[in-house]
């Protein structure tokens, strides 16, 4: 009986209150401005007009109905439908939290080659691949701004090509009737078809092929990102770029159907430090949602997730970790030219072509032995010459005289449990939500679990796509919904 309830969720949404901000600010800098202090100070003396005399201007709000920690892709599409779907203009007041406002150590932007395709082994990451493009093509539809110019996301409809060998044959052409039948343009190709369409390709150990007829191609991520700040801004979303620190719960003991005793939490404040600074607001919320990407993990614990006995519901951590991705930049006239799709090969290596000047962007995601040192983002450059070179030379010999024009890492946010996301409320933090755990999915998928994670906080339960399999409770159940597909 507590086995099913976990997998139902929670009951309705928790309702909203109109809350306040405080007004006024706090300044560091005095001895620049002692002059003014001196005036304020003045101010306040019998028979003067009185003035403010703190600044918190740069302060978090000190209540918002919503606290969103994490302000990239995952967290602004959240914000974006909150507001979207609230019942008036208004109604919901909503804090983005975010450490890094330039996005340097964001998850979905980082490691991304901004791929968006439909060729994944759930059914359910297919059904967001295609709420997606739909969003993605009337963009301006979502996200216009009076007065401001369009968002160009640059979309290169060129497709992916996944490449399998005899051993994956079976599961690649099971992948693409799945598809099919959920609605994706989807084919597949033998060695000899892969050849004719795509003469640059060595099919050496390829036994099977699918491609991406529509709906398939990269994107300008950047873009994306952008234009949904500025939408989310225009809205009315508040913004703070600050360090989530501490959360202050109330508990609630109570024991399970099946005798086990828990504790139910309820999240009433968020302790935010500013950045830069020794500095903290405090701000009172009725919900927060973790879309803290690599980090929520760490999020998650400073909510009480996890603290428990082992293999107890109490004891289950969210296994969202970060995972240290490259990407590389090579010049190469000679190689597959503006035909190119993004290609995922059977080494796991994968590339695509980078604008129209002979450029390519590629990598290759690392063995569990291989995994580099997550506390930094320096870049391994004999990785791409002794894992993702030989590779690229072997598929598309063309590539043979390649130049390196530069290389960056990023952190993937990445579910060490089944690689796949993790949607909806925690079972006993009942007021904490989650959006994270994409493993390098979520750009592609960001509006549809944005959408996802509003529908079950303000009407109780999945509506557009139903993310049910995707829920927390999955992790102490122990069942995983593994996702093959992945780069």
């Amino acid at each position: 009986m507590f086995r099913r309830a976990l997998r139902l969720g929670l009951g309705p949404g928790l309702p909203y209150r109109g809350l306040r901000t405080r007004k006024g600010g706090f300044t560091l800098d005095w001895d620049a401005k002692v002059s003014d202090f001196k005036k304020k100070v003045d101010s306040i003396l019998p028979g003067k007009k009185y003035e403010v005399l703190y600044d918190t201007s740069h302060l978090p709000p000190e209540q918002a109905d919503v606290v969103i920690i994490g302000g990239g892709i995952l967290g602004l599409s959240v914000a974006f439908w909150l507001k979207k779907l609230e019942s008036r203009r208004g109604a919901i007041r909503v804090l983005v939290v975010e450490q890094d406002h330039t996005y340097s150590r964001a998850s979905s932007t980082g490691p991304s080659v901004g791929g968006i395709w439909q060729q994944f082994s759930v059914p359910e990451n297919v059904q967001l691949s295609l709420f997606s493009i739909n969003f993605l093509r009337n963009i301006n539809e979502y996200l216009a701004v009076v007065d401001a110019p369009p968002v160009e996301l640059q979309f290169n409809p060129s497709g992916c090509l996944l490449l399998a060998s005899e051993k994956d044959a079976a599961s690649l052409e099971n992948n693409v009737k799945m598809q099919r039948q959920e609605g994706a343009k989807v084919c597949l190709m033998s060695p000899e078809q892969l050849q004719t369409k795509f003469p640059w390709i060595n099919v050496e150990g390829v036994a099977l092929a699918s491609y991406g007829l529509e709906d398939e191609g990269w994107f300008d991520a950047w873009s994306l990102l952008q234009g949904l700040r500025r939408k989310v801004q225009s809205m009315g979303v508040f913004f703070c770029q600050g360090e989530v620190t501490r959360f202050i719960t109330s508990s609630t003991p109570m024991k399970t159907p099946t005798g086990e005793h828990v504790v139910l939490r309820r999240i009433n404040n968020v302790h935010v430090k500013m950045d830069k600074s020794l500095e903290y607001q405090p701000v009172e919320c009725a919900v927060v949602i973790n879309a803290a990407g690599a980090w929520s993990g760490k999020i998650a614990e400073l909510a009480g997730v996890g603290k428990g006995l082992p293999g107890t519901l109490q004891g289950t951590k969210l296994p969202v970790e970060p995972r240290k991705r490259y990407v590389h930049l090579w010049h190469c006239p000679q190689g597959p030219g503006l035909e190119t799709p993004l290609v995922a090969d059977i080494s796991g290596v994968y590339f695509r072509r980078e604008g129209l000047g002979s450029n390519y962007l590629g990598g290759c995601s690392p063995t569990e032995e291989e995994e580099p040192d997550p506390t930094n983002l320096k870049v391994d450059h004999d990785f791409f010459q002794n894992k993702v070179w030989p590779h690229l030379v072997q598929r598309v010999p063309s590539f043979k005289t390649l130049e390196v024009q530069s290389a960056w890492a990023g952190y993937y946010d990445y579910n060490t449990f089944d690689q796949n996301g993790v949607v909806g409320p925690h079972p006993l933090v009942v007021n904490m939500y989650f959006a994270t755990g994409f493993s390098g999915r979520g750009l592609q998928h960001a509006p549809g679990i944005g959408r996802a994670v509003a529908e079950i906080m303000l009407e109780g339960h999945f509506k557009t796509i139903d993310m049910s399999p995707f829920l927390f409770t999955r992790f102490y159940l122990g069942e995983k919904l593994q996702e093959y597909n992945i780069l």
